[in-house]
């Protein structure tokens, strides 16, 4: 059973019976290659995290077996994306492995300005985009523990041809050259130690200072101390 972790340094506020979020959510970016346990840590940090919501891209590849649409990905006709891609629904979208993935912009935006902090699960390009609209993201970077291991992963699947594990190998090893854009490195060697690194990152990430709410801090401390000393400070007369 996994223990839910709760962290918050953005108390909110409360008007009549609704709570007012005091902070923006933080937006989590994973990227990993193909084969490194990107997916699984995404689920187990998502189930184990609280006042965290898990993005669903949309992808128009096909379901893989024990997928679900939906759950994995929003599995979509290559038409429907690219109409998608008209409207602006996507923060960002991006072609990979002959398919193309996408992160509904609306869902998103509206979780993080009602104070949820957001996880995605999205390959380097997409990460790339994002960067350069949110500054203040995340970013995590998950790697096997070596090219062999994540070959042998690769191939223990079965769901890729030869041909197709060699392009996703050698997509590795340019995507691995962009490890600088990114805040944290994750090497999954056992799944246990690396959930837990991953999950200190994001209680981490929430006690930073600069995430604090500085308007909380001076009610709860500053300003209930300097009305107590005004209160013990004797009135003056003429």
């Amino acid at each position: 059973m996994n223990t839910v972790i709760t962290t918050s340094n953005h108390p909110p506020s409360i008007t009549g019976n609704r709570q007012v979020p005091e902070h923006r959510g933080i937006l989590y970016i994973i990227s990993a290659p193909s084969g490194a346990g990107k997916t699984t840590l995404c689920k187990q940090i998502a189930a184990s995290v609280s006042g965290l919501w898990h993005s669903v891209s949309f992808t128009t590849r096909k379901p893989r077996p024990g997928e679900e649409h939906g759950r994995e990905y929003f599995f979509i006709e290559e038409n429907v994306f690219h109409d998608m891609v008209a409207r602006n629904e996507f923060l960002e979208y991006a072609h990979v492995y002959s398919n193309w993935y996408g992160t509904p912009l609306d869902p998103l935006m509206d979780k993080m300005e009602h104070g949820i902090d957001v996880l995605l699960e999205i390959d380097v390009q997409g990460a790339l985009q994002i960067r350069k609209k949110f500054g203040d993201a995340v970013y995590i970077f998950i790697l096997p523990p070596s090219m062999d291991i994540l070959r042998s992963r690769l191939q223990g699947r079965g769901s890729d041809s030869q041909e197709e594990i060699v392009r996703r190998l050698q997509k590795v090893r340019e995507e691995v050259w962009s490890f600088r854009e990114y805040h944290y490195i994750i090497r999954n060697v056992d799944l246990t130690q690396s959930l837990h690194e991953l999950q200190s990152v994001f209680v981490a990430e929430r006690l930073r200072t600069k995430r604090m709410d500085m308007a909380w801090l001076e009610r709860s401390f500053m300003l209930e101390k300097d009305a107590k000393l005004s209160e013990r400070e004797p009135s003056s007369t003429l």
